[in-house]
């Protein structure tokens, strides 16, 4: 199962006028909405965690259940909020991004192709 092939309309396409667009731009500003946010949250998680680790070795060593600490526990924290950040972006993409990409993308195709 191979796509269907598609015309190369490159050469036909104004890219600094479509970057310009209303709607390249209404799709980078929702992009962005996410992605910094995230990235900003996640930052401060992880920054947390290496002072935590740094600075309050008391803490990190207080056991929580059998010989798993809480700088195990954090750190293991660190894995999951990474798949966790990942799934919801996987499910942002698809909802918001994917749909107003497609739309921008089957435009310019068929503005290529006249």
């Amino acid at each position: 199962m191979s796509a269907e092939p598609q015309p190369d309309v490159s050469e036909d396409i104004d890219f600094v006028a479509e970057r310009d667009s209303e709607e390249f731009q209404e799709l980078r500003k929702t992009h962005r909405s996410f992605v910094f946010p995230m990235a900003i949250f996640f930052l401060v998680w992880y920054f947390a965690y290496v002072l935590l680790a740094d600075y309050f070795h008391d803490f990190m060593s207080i056991k929580v259940f059998g010989n798993v600490n809480m700088g195990i526990l954090l750190g293991l924290l660190q894995f999951v909020s990474t798949f966790v950040i990942t799934g919801m972006y996987v499910h942002f993409s698809n909802k918001k991004l994917d749909p107003k990409a497609a739309k921008i993308r089957k435009r310019l195709e068929k503005e290529g192709v006249n």
